[in-house]
């Protein structure tokens, strides 16, 4: 398995993989329909840095995305594609994902976590501070987590 910046001519197959990770956790179709734009992803998005993507033997199996920053940022996407989930490439990817951050000065990475993603980021050392309005439902809060980035050394 390798990590590395996803490519602009793969924003389309990211943006199914995102769709499908969606989709893992049971979701039905109206809603996953109208989480389509906000997971769909932009080429320009994929500069080289701040969008990288896992895969294995040429087959993606996950994506990270870093917006805005520094001092603080957003992580602005972390899926795995539900036959890769449990494999390691979510740990893999958030802990690359912290090193591009920190590497661009970033101190922390907010997170509006899937209520069922976030068990993952708090082991991973997030904290919850609060709630967000989802961008598809207003009346669905998902949980707000802040996670240190830390430098190395």
């Amino acid at each position: 398995m390798e990590v590395r910046p996803g490519l602009p001519g793969e924003a389309g197959e990211i943006s199914a993989l995102a769709l499908r990770s969606k989709g893992h956790w049971g979701y039905d179709a109206a809603f996953l329909e109208a989480c389509r734009e906000d997971l769909t992803i932009d080429p320009a998005w994929c500069d080289g840095v701040r969008l990288i993507v896992a895969e294995e033997d040429g087959v993606l199996l996950g994506y990270a995305r870093i917006a805005g920053g520094p001092p603080t940022a957003e992580l602005a996407g972390l899926f795995v594609d539900p036959p890769a989930i449990g494999r390691g490439v979510g740990g893999l990817l958030l802990r690359h994902a912290l090193r591009i951050a920190a590497d661009l000065g970033i101190d922390t990475l907010e997170i509006d976590s899937d209520p069922y993603a976030e068990p993952f980021y708090l082991y991973a050392g997030a904290v919850r501070t609060g709630t967000s309005p989802s961008t598809v439902d207003p009346t669905r809060l998902l949980p707000h987590l802040e996670l240190p980035v830390g430098r190395p050394g």
